[in-house]
C-alpha cells in the first residue's frame, strides 16, 4: 500500500483515499475557440506516458476533497513530493540511482536461480 502526503491535510494517508486526475501543469490555449480540431485533440486528449519522473494532479477524495500536485516516478510508484495546486512545479533532479532498485528481467532472475542450483 502506498502512503500519499496531502499538502492540505498535512498528513500521509492510504492511496485508497486518493484519485489520480492526470497530468499537472497543462497549459490551456489562450483562445480555445480559435484553435483547430487537431490542436484541440492534442490539448484535450493526447498525453505523454514517460518512463520516470512525472508531475500529476491528484485529488484527496476521501479526505479534504482538494486537488494537489505530485511528482511521482512511474517505474517505482515512488512519490518524491506533493504540493498545493497553483504552486509552481518544483525542480527535481533525480539520477537513475535515486529511483530505487533496478528490477531484473525474468531471464536474469532465472539465470541467477540456475547458477545457485535452485532452478529445474
Amino acid at each position: 500500500m502506498l502512503l500519499i502526503y496531502c499538502p492540505y491535510c498535512e498528513e500521509e494517508r492510504s492511496e485508497l483515499e486518493f484519485r489520480n486526475a492526470g497530468d499537472a501543469h497543462i497549459v490551456r490555449p489562450a483562445n480555445i475557440a480559435a484553435i483547430s480540431d487537431e490542436e484541440f485533440e492534442e490539448y484535450f486528449f493526447l498525453r505523454d506516458n514517460p518512463k520516470g519522473l512525472i508531475y500529476e494532479r491528484w485529488r484527496h477524495i476521501h479526505g479534504c476533497g482538494r486537488f494537489f500536485n505530485a511528482a511521482r516516478d512511474t517505474v517505482s510508484d515512488r512519490f518524491y513530493c506533493t504540493y498545493k495546486a497553483g504552486e509552481p512545479k518544483p525542480y527535481l533532479s533525480t539520477p537513475l540511482a535515486a529511483l530505487g532498485p533496478v528490477v531484473q528481467d525474468q531471464n536474469a532472475q532465472e539465470k541467477a536461480a540456475q547458477e545457485e542450483g535452485f532452478a529445474k
